[in-house]
């Protein structure tokens, strides 16, 4: 695949952990445990590949209602992740971001992050978004309060204005949005940037979303015509 066929900007919504351990009389908590060792795999591959932007969905803001103990267990492997994996990090030259309110998470998860952010900061190569007690909705609203706080008269907020003001600011719109285990909805994520991310699902539960998955999402995403409102004609 030539890179000019990759995505620029690749999002995922890491789905079907819960029902991966469950086929296999396992835990919750130990399907997370498989669903971080498949997004390091898939992270090390989508750097293999040059893709610039990976978003990884590792949280939602409605993840909250979910047992305690399963939450708990989620944040403690998020810091394992990142501690584990940040001279990896800094040897592949990727820079990690957060989108999210961060200030509503856990201490030592916020101090992980903190962390690992100012240490990657430098990274060029790729830059690895993890959204974490994250929502579309909310970076909307969050956009539009930052708009009135700096004064913008109506005729200044424009499309541009509120994307300067997103979490994904000074980053490409996802090209392509993949969703694993079936389901087929967005679920509050990334609701202004996807206007035209061209959409993949599949049946693949998380943890078995392996480089050959990817490849074959990649291979369907190089096979569309993306025409952004154009007609065929004019995009050939």
């Amino acid at each position: 695949m030539q890179p000019t066929e990759l995505p620029r900007h690749l999002a995922v919504i890491m789905d079907g952990n819960g029902r991966w351990a469950q086929a296999r009389g396992l835990t919750r908590s130990q399907g997370h445990a498989a669903g971080t060792s498949a997004a390091r795999a898939f992270v090390a591959r989508c750097r293999e590949l040059g893709i610039a932007h990976v978003t990884l969905y590792a949280f939602s803001r409605e993840n909250w209602a979910r047992p305690k103990d399963e939450v708990d267990s989620l944040f403690e492997l998020m810091r394992r992740f990142l501690d584990k994996e940040l001279d990896t990090l800094l040897a592949q030259d990727i820079r990690l971001n957060v989108l999210g309110d961060v200030d509503a998470l856990p201490l030592l998860t916020r101090k992980a992050l903190a962390h690992t952010v100012a240490r990657t900061a430098r990274g060029r190569s790729m830059i690895l978004n993890l959204a974490l007690n994250y929502s579309g909705r909310d970076e909307i609203v969050r956009a539009a309060r930052l708009l009135a706080q700096d004064g913008l008269a109506p005729a200044e907020i424009t499309e541009q204005a509120l994307a300067q003001r997103l979490y994904t600011a000074g980053q490409p719109d996802p090209d392509l949005i993949i969703r694993t285990s079936g389901e087929l909805r967005l679920s509050n994520y990334l609701l202004f940037q996807c206007a035209y991310s061209e959409l993949y699902f599949t049946p693949t539960l998380w943890p078995d979303f392996d480089a050959a998955e990817l490849d074959k999402a990649l291979a369907e995403y190089a096979s569309r015509k993306r025409r952004f409102g154009k007609t065929a004609e004019q995009i050939e």
